[in-house]
């Protein structure tokens, strides 16, 4: 029986057409856009702030919006209802990141015609991103496809994993999550970094990320410092890299002194625990250790900011 899907987070609407299902895709959230196909369904929510806020704003709208118990995000019910899904996905991760599971569970009941079944994914490292493929395949009746689509990430996973096995200079990398205020990225990245052959610092592997002062960075003071801001591409991160270069002692920096200094795009790859989070392990291993990786991302999926 072919599903009728409505998904409400970026990451589970790449799973479903990585898995060839994109068919029965019949709505998505207002971030979803990758593949470009699927921009043409119906947007079934929308954000509570404008467009083109600054980092600090954004911040402060979300505070505010928290505070007041009100959400980040609205569900459109009306599309919602329209469109008679009978599988809704959404997530539990992060109430800022995509509309979270008591936001649609609020919008959805006693509202539509016949039951949803609603899937909220939570991941906190790579393995749960897979097992979230795995969980979408199976409730999409699509496991074997979805067995295989998980077997050729590993296997992507694992052929950095053996290409750096005996390496012994291993960088330490800051990860930037948010500028303003100061925000390093944990969750799965620190793993992603070591997988690729770094030392994440300041963030722990399968911790939310924490908020750090500037005097953090300094005393850590990385080989490698790569800025990949949530929802943010490289050149929206581009727009407000004075933040970091204005910091008290940015040019004593260890990363700067060695033209470190690496922008990539957190929106399209790090930020969305989707089947391109491998793409993300890929990426850092070209930035980490590029005489041993070239996969073909540097211009669109990061670059070395020119100092």
């Amino acid at each position: 029986m072919a599903h009728k899907i409505v998904s409400l987070l970026p990451a589970a609407t790449e799973i479903v057409c990585a898995l060839g299902l994109e068919s029965s895709l019949v709505g998505r959230s207002h971030e979803c856009d990758y593949p470009e196909t699927v921009k043409a369904l119906p947007v079934c929510s929308e954000a509570n702030f404008p467009d083109g806020m600054s980092s600090a704003a954004i911040d402060t709208k979300v505070k505010e919006l928290l505070a007041d118990a009100l959400s980040v995000y609205t569900v459109k019910r009306e599309v919602i209802k329209e469109l008679q899904p009978d599988v809704v996905i959404t997530q539990a991760q992060c109430e800022v990141c995509a509309v979270s599971l008591p936001e649609v569970e609020q919008a959805l009941t006693d509202y539509l015609d016949k039951p949803a079944r609603i899937l909220s994914l939570q991941p906190n490292s790579l393995e749960d991103i897979f097992h979230d493929i795995g969980t979408v395949a199976t409730a999409l009746d699509a496991i074997e496809v979805g067995e295989r689509l998980v077997e050729d990430l590993q296997e992507r996973v694992d052929i950095i994993r053996h290409k750096l096995k005996f390496l012994e200079n291993k960088p330490s990398v800051a990860c930037i999550e948010w500028l303003e205020p100061m925000m390093v990225s944990g969750n799965w990245v620190p793993e992603l970094v070591t997988i690729a052959g770094g030392v994440p610092v300041l963030a722990q592997q399968g911790k939310h990320s924490p908020y750090v002062n500037w005097t953090d960075i300094q005393t850590a003071d990385p080989d490698v410092i790569i800025l990949m801001p949530c929802g943010f591409s490289i050149e929206r991160t581009m727009r407000e890299i004075d933040i970091l270069l204005q910091q008290p002692g940015f040019a004593d920096l260890k990363a700067v002194k060695n033209n470190r200094i690496y922008i990539a795009d957190g929106n399209q790859y790090f930020n969305r625990p989707g089947t391109r989070i491998v793409d993300s392990v890929e990426i850092l291993a070209e930035i980490l250790h590029p005489k041993q990786f070239i996969f073909g991302n540097e211009g669109s999926g990061w670059i070395k900011f020119a100092l």
